[in-house]
């Protein structure tokens, strides 16, 4: 084989990684990570509001800067000449408003600090609200056109947020276009596009999030829409009918960003793909094994041939989509809103003092005040992960939900919120985190039983991302929960891997993805295997869990009926 190699480009939530890896065998010549500035300072963001927004320019910024440094530590102009093909993924539902050159309404000046006009994350739950009308709405139609999103529209999702985007800011609402996936977006500009209707829409973010689907011909007719709320009216004709699998070429690199990026323009561009759709293909997924990408959220991605599930419609998870993770196969969804971000927000609660309090000390200065800060918070999460897994693990324990960001699988609820319940005066820091800790694990095990109990087999689970990685508490105590092994893939940035796996395919070198899953796929680097006996108490804990979410979940129904009424 000739030497060729690809670039994997992955877009976080909080950072943006490239890679270049070797087209034979898959080994990595060089990686580079961006954290987005305007991000990482909290702009346009507000928690309380459940608002998250991100800025084009990060997006751009680290694109440029990671690929750069990559071919940089690659060895630079000798490897870059040899680079066949790119591919990206991105989190998502991320979606933006564009004009009809397809250009983010935030790069233009008027819109540059609006976060209306930039890129709606996934975890941006600002439409509720919209996402509630689109599921009492679908009720009233004859086709289903929820049944391959599980039957529950999300916040998380495509046409809440631009119904959302749209009633609050009518700045917007006049100059937008289009609606855009960061996933579609990326590629478009790589290739220069200059016309929004020119954009190659994939299939995994159309069928996942909007609604597309084969059945239907297309996304759902504008009267479905337009009926919803008129400010809906005529969006489907400036969207998009057809889809394109990930193995598919959006185009060539342009000449500007091949002039940037020191690449040329025979550098075939790949259609992009969520992270874990892609991150499922890099950790070398198998039929009816769930992967599961780890980091501030999870998503869990299983793969099935398509004639063995077929007429199998899983309720309350994230979507069935033929082709949205291998060609071929159908590609079904889950995931938890919060798994990372759980632990995250626990650090920054016992981390107050540090962060508020350091800085006016008179025992030591500014300078050794911050030093301190930055090593102690390295060492928070896993002092309490060693401290948690010293504790006897009984019924009586605190016990936690872990809807901090709401409920993404099963049946998607955003209004939900995360609780402790079994606290007094001994309930210090390691046991309320192991209570967290446990809670993922739970909300991991409630959504493997939602496929089983639907028909789809789950073998094992294959573990990728951040927190599959450096923490060998959560992935034990997860292998406890669930009664089964779980393998963790080897390669750091298993996300970016896909990617490079699909570019492999989209410049030619393989002929599918499973070629390319099977010349570049890097292997397993451990196995946590069940404690039978502490699955048996873990099951009694999982009984708790399923109760107390149950009772949590009825108030929160009864909370907003009220506030309904009261309107």
């Amino acid at each position: 084989m000739e030497t060729a190699y690809l670039l994997g480009i992955d877009y976080g939530s909080d950072s943006v990684r490239s890679v270049i890896v070797n087209g034979q065998n898959g080994e990595e010549l060089a990686s580079s990570v961006f954290y987005y500035p305007r991000w990482r300072d909290g702009l346009y963001c507000n928690p309380a509001l459940n608002q998250f927004r991100q800025h084009p320019l990060d997006y751009i910024e680290g694109l440029e800067a990671t690929i750069k440094d990559c071919i940089s530590i690659a060895g630079g102009a000798d490897i870059a000449k040899l680079i066949k093909g790119i591919s990206i993924d991105t989190t998502g539902s991320t979606p933006v408003a564009v004009d009809a050159t397809g250009t983010p309404l935030a790069l233009l000046p008027q819109f540059k600090t609006n976060p209306n006009a930039m890129f709606v994350l996934w975890k941006d739950h600002t439409s509720i609200k919209e996402a509630a009308e689109i599921n009492a709405h679908a009720e009233k139609f004859d086709t289903n056109y929820l049944k391959y999103v599980g039957g529950i529209y999300s916040s998380e999702w495509f046409w809440a947020k631009l119904l959302h985007v749209l009633r609050v800011d009518n700045a917007v609402k006049d100059a937008m276009h289009s609606w855009v996936e960061h996933c579609d977006w990326i590629p478009f500009l790589l290739t220069g596009g200059k016309n929004a209707a020119d954009i190659k829409r994939g299939r995994c973010s159309a069928g996942h999030k909007a609604l597309w689907a084969e059945e239907f011909g297309g996304l759902p007719p504008d009267s479905f829409f337009s009926s919803l709320d008129p400010l809906l009216t005529g969006i489907t004709e400036k969207l998009y009918t057809e889809t394109h699998t990930a193995d598919k070429a959006a185009g060539n690199l342009s000449a500007e960003w091949a002039e940037r990026l020191g690449l040329s323009t025979d550098v075939v561009v790949g259609t992009g793909a969520f992270d874990a759709h892609m991150g499922a293909v890099g950790g070398q997924i198998e039929p009816y094994f769930l992967s599961k990408v780890m980091g501030t959220s999870t998503c869990d991605i299983l793969v099935a041939p398509s004639a063995e599930i077929d007429g199998t419609l899983v309720k309350g998870i994230c979507g069935q989509v033929n082709g949205s993770v291998i060609p071929g196969m159908a590609g079904l969804e889950a995931g938890q809103s919060a798994f990372g971000d759980t632990y995250a927000w626990f650090k920054s609660l016992i981390s107050w003092p540090l962060n508020n309090l350091l800085d006016q000390s008179n025992v030591i200065d500014a300078a050794t005040a911050e030093a301190l800060k930055e090593e102690l918070s390295a060492l928070i999460i896993p002092e309490l992960s060693r401290q948690a897994a010293l504790l006897p693990v009984d019924e009586d324990n605190e016990l936690a939900i872990d809807w901090f960001n709401g409920r993404r699988t099963p049946d998607a609820n955003q209004s939900l919120k995360g609780a402790i319940n079994g606290l007094n005066l001994g309930s210090d820091a390691p046991r309320v985190f192991r209570a967290l800790a446990e809670a993922t694990c739970f909300g991991a095990k409630s959504i493997v039983d939602r496929f089983i109990s639907e028909g789809i087999p789950v073998k094992g689970i294959i573990g990728i991302g951040g927190v599959a990685k450096k923490s060998p508490y959560v992935m034990q105590m997860m292998a406890d929960v669930l009664g089964m092994p779980i393998r963790i893939h080897q390669f750091t940035h298993t996300c970016a891997l896909g990617a490079a796996m699909f570019a492999a395919v989209v410049a030619g070198i393989y002929p599918n993805v499973e070629a390319a899953m099977k010349a570049m796929g890097r292997g397993f680097e451990e196995s946590y295997e069940p404690n039978p006996q502490l699955h048996a108490v873990y099951q009694k804990r999982y009984q708790q869990y399923q109760e107390f979410g149950g009772y949590i979940a009825q108030q929160t129904a009864l909370k907003i009926q009220s506030q309904l009424q009261n309107a």
